[in-house]
């Protein structure tokens, strides 16, 4: 993301191209750009340099949609040191919280990074309260119970929440790497507030290795009208075919020494090429091949198969990213060709995730 593997001039490039395709909806975060292990790493680095480029007015901010997003419970964050921007970082560094006092801090420094007095769509980037994710999938007793007593409540984080929406500084609520059961409690508190029409959309983790959404967040997030915008749709990369041992195909963009799973050794090790699991692997180069057979890179596959989603094409959108201008326009190209996979493709797509469901995911 912008701030690492990308300076300003290969974001404004890329920014350039995607907004002449017709894409006007782009999100980052107060915690970007990642990984957080990268000597060059600056909490809202990203944000800023979007806010340089909302600045050089390439493109009329009304035509934006700009979704960011608040860091929930991390102890001693530098993340939230950085929200004295554009003065030096608070120290020691605190909490990050979701309390009211840091929601509207949190908010404020986001505007002036940025640089633009309102926010789109402002998400909770994951809960204050314990709660199982980022591969994640079994809830632990322990630490919950740990945490319960210390626990901000939904309610006042939903109460900041509609201050900033009365104040004019974000217009639309979102939740990120949620379950069912904080869906209806976010729910609850937006009805008791009066804005249970500002709540939107969800941003988890959604992908051919990973569709854990399916089930019960599909239910909850169709009855309750909330789009789905997945996150890692390429699952950092590995589903794009360039790590794959096989190329299926010569259109295939190679890896190179900048980028993610190359460049950052031990980044997100359920989908890097080195560490993840056979089964998460297999499934890949199935998934190259499917690919092949279609005409398709695997890239065009993957995201092709987002978008089919019924819970992303109501009420959400697919989130993609690129280090390099090429790696965008091939993930644009399922949107500008308006790709769209056949029963046959998705017949064989469903064989594969069969044979081990969610091979990404751990306990």
């Amino acid at each position: 993301t912008f701030g690492i593997q990308n300076n300003d001039d290969d974001a404004f490039q890329q920014l350039d191209y995607a907004t002449s395709t017709g894409c006007n909806f782009i999100d980052t975060a107060e915690l970007y750009p990642v990984p957080l292990t990268s000597p060059e790493y600056r909490a809202g680095a990203t944000e800023e340099i979007l806010g340089r480029y909302i600045a050089k007015d390439r493109v009329c901010r009304e035509d934006l949609v700009i979704a960011t997003k608040i860091c929930g419970y991390s102890p001693n964050s530098r993340v939230a040191a950085a929200r004295s921007y554009p003065n030096e970082p608070i120290s020691p560094p605190p909490d990050c919280r979701l309390d009211s006092s840091s929601v509207k801090n949190a908010v404020d420094a986001s505007l002036r990074r940025l640089n633009t007095d309102y926010i789109d769509l402002y998400q909770i980037h994951w809960p204050d309260r314990y709660v199982p994710s980022f591969g994640m999938t079994t809830f632990q007793h322990t630490q919950a119970q740990q945490r319960e007593d210390d626990e901000i409540s939904i309610l006042e984080t939903a109460s900041a929440l509609k201050d900033m929406i009365d104040e004019g500084k974000i217009r639309y609520i979102g939740l990120s790497n949620e379950s069912t059961f904080g869906v209806c409690q976010w729910i609850n508190a937006c009805e008791q507030l009066g804005i249970r029409d500002k709540l939107a959309t969800i941003q988890n983790s959604y992908n051919l290795l990973d569709r854990r959404f399916d089930s019960e967040l599909a239910e909850a997030c169709h009855h309750y009208d909330i789009g789905l915008l997945p996150w890692s749709v390429l699952a950092g990369g590995l589903l794009s075919g360039k790590y794959n041992k096989r190329h299926n195909g010569s259109n295939i963009i190679t890896s190179t020494s900048n980028s993610r799973f190359v460049r950052f050794g031990e980044y997100m090790k359920r989908w890097h090429p080195n560490f993840a699991s056979k089964t998460t692997l297999d499934a890949t180069e199935e998934y190259a091949k499917i690919a092949s057979d279609a005409g398709l890179t695997p890239s065009e596959l993957a995201i092709g198969f987002v978008r089919s989603r019924e819970f992303v094409k109501k009420n959400g959108s697919v989130i993609v990213g690129a280090t390099t201008m090429d790696q965008l326009k091939e993930n644009l190209a399922p949107f500008v060709n308006d790709v769209a996979l056949d029963e046959e493709v998705l017949a064989r797509i469903n064989e594969v995730h069969l044979k081990c469901k969610d091979p990404c995911c751990s306990l």
